[in-house]
């Protein structure tokens, strides 16, 4: 589990080579004895080498036990149990920390340091090894019990590695303003505790939590404190660890020739003295050029880096190395620049490959997974007779790529790692399509089950095995839509599920963008929310796939789905979407509007449209892709009117998301507050937005009950403390924002800071299970998605889920603030008179635009299109 081994590392650090040398004085021969078998066991670990250090530990166990130390044999067999973690033996390493936990003796500080080390490695068990939630509540209960311990012992470097992992805790239970605070409480001691190579390891793994939360300038700055401790005390071994993570935080941030040049730092400075840091540099940096199309440059670094194995002691991660480095040998022959090169994405000018080259990468593999076979690491054997499998599926030899794919997924659903047994299913999913289409369905429906069930642990980074979400899980998803919507007539069991695919590939998205699993999913509510709305509402979900986009539509009171599939070229459908964008967002009409309008009606609505109609349909909520949510649905024109003339209009990141309460049963408490000035924040410039200020005012006259923060009052203390003090069910932010795929980029301007949408929850005080509170709806005014990213709507999305709202209300891009003044006036003035639904009070609003407004200009789409309802409708 990706997520997982990150957890308790640093914990496990303190209890390894530091804490338990402390012990030795006056100790007998038979405890010195087992001291060095301990000191053996760690170098093994260290090498990620578990089944020895295992042994060796059993060893220093038994000599402990013949000295009568029974606290360190309890300590020993606590490190046993760590290492039968990590090699997926889970009942071996419950008996080990029973057995340790039986022989704990409190009676010194010293005995209450063994004490927290043993709790930490039961905590790590708990968390791997739990179910779900109730692993991560006992993991995080028992950190606290070893921070206590630590405290006890006066040892504040192993009360900061509890906390740390406390917090991690807490971010996998979902917990996560809990979590950023205890974060940052640690954060400050660390930075004030005395320089020492404990620091650097634990400044290092902060900024890897912080990077796991997307937070990567937190991050950097971390790391360059780290960076600056291990140069002052001369640790090259350090410095070369921290350059490595500051390269791939740099790569994150989009900053490739920063990265490529802290790649290259590190193989200076760790050159003949850390072969493995060396290594992993260079694979990382081979990478890196492939993602950025410099193929050049790629090719001459790929004939340089020699085999890992054949240079670095045996290991898990000089095999990971290994494996790595043959997988990008693989992308590098056929210039592809993901680091899987899935089959279907091959071009036909790539096919032949060296076969030298073939030699060569086969020869690596075999030998990774030999090496891995004799360290008894089936984890890691895994994941290389898998990448060989798939090694065979690029070559088309179907047979031996089966077998080792199928040997593969064997070893890793015995160790339960659920992060590799998917990718497994997913490469026998698409092997199995040639030949037998149905064994393929099970086979990729079970690595969306493996999915799923993972899903907290796929928004982090395996550091030793190379992962992306745009390469090795969207396709997943995608794939399995695919095949099951395949044929003229899809059944219904087939539409069933790939409208499930659809929703859990929205959640996976959403997981991906903040790096948590931070959408809580109530599948009980998928057909019960729409078979029960006061309006007819239908629900219409669409996807993009390379060939066809298709379309399954649950209509109310109907329990078999619609399917409609529109053949048409995936570049096709990005390039018209692209356009119509373009266009709409500009103040001028376009005579080619009408046009491209009605070209994606037809692909999108004309079958549907007889069977809308029929059902007397009055809202449609929209379940789509990112790139069809990227523009305004009202605007589609069906030659006569257009879509917004029609229906109400909603879009969802998928019902799951949305809780069916009527905004009509709550009172309207409005939080109004905006930025009407211009203002210079975080380098940007944002122009004055004269118009707020009215639009303030008239919204408080619309409603019962209001309160007003505007320009200097609308500082990130004042939101939250007026958040805190009154339960508002609607906010209205009249204030620039930007909405795109990167969540650093997706904002709200405050009078003081950017709300960046990782913070909404933070500020609004609405985020996390302990202090649960819900905005009905959330308007945001004056905000724009970012130009060019064809996902950007995945912030708009994001930032309601953050935010909590049950609805978001905002435009996709900025006109002037005297129409979204006019527009947001009457779109509260008709939710307070008329008791109507979110979705149909966003619809008469646009249609007052269109229709009523003294201004004629209004009518242009450019005026009226923009404004979207993310969320719940009614």
């Amino acid at each position: 589990m990706l997520q997982k081994f990150a957890i308790a590392l640093f914990g496990l650090l303190f209890s390894l080579g530091i804490h338990w040398l402390m012990l030795v004085g006056g100790a007998p021969v038979g405890a010195n004895q087992g001291l060095g078998l301990m000191q053996v066991g760690n170098q093994f670990y260290d090498a990620g080498q578990f089944a020895s250090a295992a042994k060796v530990w059993g060893e220093a166990a038994q000599g402990y036990e013949q000295a009568g130390e029974v606290n360190r044999q309890a300590l020993a067999w606590s490190f046993i149990s760590l290492a039968r973690q990590q090699l997926g033996e889970w009942q071996a390493a419950e008996a080990a920390i029973d057995t340790s936990l039986s022989l704990l003796n409190q009676t010194d500080k010293a005995s209450y340091r063994i004490h927290a080390q043993v709790l930490n490695a039961l905590a790590r068990l708990q968390l791997l090894g739990g179910k779900g939630e109730d692993g991560a509540q006992a993991a995080g209960k028992t950190w606290q019990e070893a921070e206590f311990f630590y405290r006890k012992a006066g040892d504040s470097m192993g009360t900061i590695g509890s906390q740390i992992n406390q917090a991690q805790a807490l971010q996998t239970l979902g917990l996560y303003r809990q979590a950023r605070k205890l974060l940052v409480e640690v954060r400050q001691s660390l930075e004030q505790s005395p320089d020492s190579r404990l620091k650097i390891t634990g400044l290092r793994t902060l900024s890897d939590i912080f990077q796991q939360a997307g937070e990567l300038e937190a991050a950097q700055k971390i790391l360059m404190q780290a960076l600056t401790v291990a140069s002052k005390l001369e640790l090259p071994q350090d410095v070369s660890m921290t350059l490595l993570s500051l390269g791939n935080t740099a790569r994150s941030q989009k900053q490739t020739q920063k990265a490529l040049e802290y790649y290259q730092q590190v193989e200076k400075v760790a050159a003949g003295k850390f072969p493995l840091l060396g290594m992993q540099a260079q694979i990382n940096r081979l990478s890196l050029l492939m993602e950025t199309n410099q193929w050049g440059e790629a090719e001459s670094l790929g004939a340089k880096i020699p085999q890992p194995l054949a240079i670095l002691p045996p290991g898990r991660s000089a095999i990971n190395a290994q494996v790595n480095l043959a997988k990008n040998l693989i992308c590098l022959q056929r210039q592809r620049s993901t680091p899987i090169c899935p089959q279907e994405n091959q071009s036909s000018q790539s096919q032949v490959i060296n076969e030298a080259s073939n030699s060569v990468i086969t020869s690596m593999l075999n030998a990774a997974i030999q090496q891995a076979e004799n360290l008894q690491d089936r984890r890691t054997q895994s994941y290389a007779l898998g990448n060989l499998g798939q090694f065979y599926e690029q070559q088309g030899e179907w047979q031996q790529a089966k077998a080792y794919t199928n040997k593969a997924l064997s070893l890793s659903q015995q160790i339960q790692a659920g992060d590799i047994s998917y990718q497994w299913q997913w490469q026998l999913g698409r092997l199995l399509k040639q030949e037998d289409s149905q064994a393929a369905i099970a086979a990729y429906s079970q690595a969306v089950k493996s999915l799923q069930s993972i899903r907290s642990d796929l928004v982090t980074l395996n550091p030793d095995i190379q992962f992306g979400f745009r390469e090795e899980v969207e396709p997943v998803y995608r794939e399995l839509v695919n095949l099951l919507l395949q044929g003229e007539n899809p059944s219904q069991a087939n539409l069933k599920q790939a409208r499930e695919a659809i929703e859990a590939l929205q959640l996976a998205e959403l997981d991906n963008f903040f790096r948590d699993a931070c959408a809580q999913a109530k599948p009980e509510q998928l057909d019960k929310i729409v078979d029960s709305a006061a309006t007819p509402t239908a629900v219409f979900y669409g996807i993009v796939l390379p060939d066809r986009l298709e379309f399954i539509l649950k209509l109310p009171q109907q329990g078999n789905l619609l399917h409609y599939r529109t053949p048409v070229d995936q570049a096709e459908v990005e390039s018209t979407l692209k356009q119509l964008r373009e266009k709409l967002a500009q103040p001028k009409p376009s005579k080619d509007l009408p046009k491209i309008s009605q070209q994606v009606y037809n692909w999108l609505l004309r079958q549907a449209e007889p069977d809308l109609g029929k059902n007397n349909i009055d809202t449609l909520v929209f379940v789509l892709d990112f790139s069809l949510q990227n523009i305004p649905l009202a605007v589609l024109d069906d030659g006569k009117q257009y879509l917004v003339e029609k229906y109400a209009l909603a879009l969802s990141p998928g019902l799951q998301l949305v809780e069916s309460q009527p905004l009509t049963q709550i009172p309207l408490n409005v939080l109004t507050a905006g930025v009407s000035e211009g203002r210079t924040i975080a380098g940007r410039n944002f122009d004055s937005l004269t118009q707020v200020p009215l639009e303030l005012e008239q919204i408080q006259a619309e409603v019962a009950k209001s309160k007003q923060l505007l320009n200097s009052q609308l500082s990130a203390a004042n939101l939250r403390q007026a958040v805190e003090s009154v339960p508002f069910s609607v906010i209205h932010l009249a204030t620039h924002g930007n909405f795109s795929s990167n969540p650093d980029e997706t904002f709200v301007l405050l009078w003081d800071r950017l709300l960046r949408a990782k913070n909404f929850d933070q500020l609004l005080g609405i985020g996390d299970r302990i202090n649960p509170r819900t905005i009905e709806l959330l308007t945001l005014s004056a905000c724009e998605t970012a130009t060019g990213d064809k996902r950007a709507t995945l912030g708009l999305a994001g930032i309601a889920v953050r935010a909590g709202a049950r609805s978001t209300l905002a435009t996709l891009w900025q006109v002037k603030d005297e129409s979204t003044a006019a527009f947001a006036i009457q779109f509260y003035k008709v939710l307070k008179d008329e008791k109507l639904t979110k979705a149909q009070a966003l619809r008469k609003a646009q249609l007052y635009l269109i229709e009523k407004h003294p201004n004629t200009n209004y009518r242009l789409p450019y005026y009226w299109a923009p404004f979207v309802l993310v969320g719940n409708w009614l």
